[in-house]
């Protein structure tokens, strides 16, 4: 049996971009990027896309274009914060919303997901909040948040820090007994 059910990776430093905004058209993903997720569906898991995305709010981008993304990349589902900053939800980083919502839809145990990503402060915080294993890549946001911003986050560990998204995927893959 999986040890793991589902991986939630996030989308902006963690799979390709810069870590900042890029229009689902503009996106290029990382190499290697594309196979980590096959590799992921492959194995048996489901795998989610997990970001925030509050230039939805200000018209810049549209749910729809995203999921779209997502299929193209080979996610089983895509959920999605649209909200600005200042608009209050629950499913912002490092909310729980998307993740329970997931949980609920998909009936996950969410102590046996991981989440991958590359900001300390939203994506490893909200990995912990529910108990997933939590992946930190050092890509997009990544170093900044090991370094620069690590205090902001300074109570959670991540159970491994990758390189990349496919260093990630084999910790998953060889962990996964």
């Amino acid at each position: 049996m999986n040890c793991y059910q589902a991986v939630f990776i996030d989308r902006d430093g963690t799979i390709g971009g810069t870590g900042h905004f890029i229009h689902p058209r503009d996106f290029t993903v990382y190499q290697g990027a594309q196979e980590a997720i096959h590799e992921l569906k492959e194995a048996g898991l489901k795998v989610f896309a997990f970001t925030n995305q509050h230039r939805i709010s200000r018209g810049q981008a549209t749910i729809e274009e995203f999921k779209r993304q997502f299929d193209e990349y080979g996610f089983d589902d895509a959920f999605i914060c649209p909200h600005g900053s200042n608009e209050k939800c629950d499913c912002k980083k490092p909310g729980t919303g998307m993740l329970r919502t997931a949980a609920e839809e998909y009936g996950l145990d969410l102590s046996r997901c991981v989440v991958i990503g590359d900001v300390g402060d939203t994506d490893m915080m909200a990995a912990h909040a529910v108990g997933a294993k939590k992946i930190l890549v050092k890509t997009g946001w990544g170093e900044e948040s090991l370094n620069t911003y690590r205090d902001r986050w300074i109570d959670v560990e991540p159970d491994y820090i990758a390189d990349h998204i496919r260093d990630a995927v084999t910790w998953i893959l060889r962990s996964d007994t």
